[in-house]
């Protein structure tokens, strides 16, 4: 059995700065890796099979890992199957992209196992195919990112920690991106312009939010008591960044919804494999 660490992100800001004529949205966003870890295990079977137990919520067929593995499957060298476990700690349907990160902690596994040799490039080039912010788990490093996702530019990111609260509620994704007043033409901005000045960077899908799921709105209003509270992606997650000042514990223990405290990482641990 291999078990290995699958990371978590947030989004320290998200603008949308145009729509392109394929119908998908230019964005603009800082990705941050968090210590916050899914762990997958994989156990070599006598079948070809992909077998993946710990999330029986979703269809083997829609699930992420799985996907992973089958886009890999013809480069394999060794058709060898796999029962992978996951022990699932990144909400689901939160912003963290945990399903991202699991389907690239998949491809960067199966790629050593099965001998695929396929360089990192070349496997970002099919993880994002399974989603705009799977490359940047590939990359595993923090970094500036534009077009939908996919255009990524290491950045070096001072070591924070940060409450993150999960409101009680899932956020339809196409829903916020439907919304007739989403804001998609933010003014392209600059890795240095946020450095001078990173609270005047929001996220453009957060007074949607707010205004169509109350709990997003709740859990905003309380973190936004002891900082400046954001939305990570498209939710439902907020987080802050703490401060010395703030009780840690006082926050964490009244939070009217799961709360989670988390450092950030300097690169994702699987940057060596």
């Amino acid at each position: 059995m291999i078990n290995i660490p699958s990371p978590a992100k947030i989004n320290l800001f998200l603008h949308i700065t145009g729509r392109r004529s394929d119908g998908y949205h230019e964005l603009q966003t800082i990705f941050q890796l968090i210590d916050l870890y899914d762990w997958l295990s994989f156990t070599q079977t006598d079948s070809d099979e992909i077998t993946i137990e710990g999330m029986s919520e979703v269809e083997k067929q829609d699930n992420l890992i799985y996907k992973a593995a089958q886009l890999l499957k013809p480069y394999a060298k060794l058709n060898t199957g796999f029962h992978i476990q996951i022990e699932k700690n990144i909400p689901m349907g939160a912003g963290l992209g945990g399903g991202s990160s699991n389907a690239a902690s998949t491809l960067i596994l199966l790629n050593e196992l099965w001998q695929c040799k396929l360089k990192k490039i070349e496997l970002c080039r099919l993880a994002l195919t399974l989603g705009a912010d799977v490359p940047i788990f590939i990359h595993g490093k923090n970094a500036w990112a534009e077009g939908i996702g996919e255009q990524i530019t290491p950045i070096n990111l001072p070591k924070k920690c940060y409450i993150i609260l999960k409101p009680d509620c899932f956020i339809s994704t196409q829903q916020l991106f439907s919304q007739k007043t989403l804001t998609r033409n933010a003014k392209p901005s600059k890795f240095c312009a946020y450095q001078q000045q990173p609270s005047s960077f929001g996220n453009c899908f957060e007074p949607l939010a707010k205004k169509l799921y109350p709990q997003v709105d709740e859990a905003m209003q309380y973190l936004n008591q002891f900082g400046n509270a954001k939305l990570t992606g498209t939710g439902a997650c907020v987080f802050v960044e703490t401060t010395e000042s703030m009780n840690l514990e006082y926050i964490l223990k009244h939070s009217p919804c799961n709360a989670y405290l988390v450092n950030s990482l300097e690169e994702s641990p699987l940057i060596h494999i």
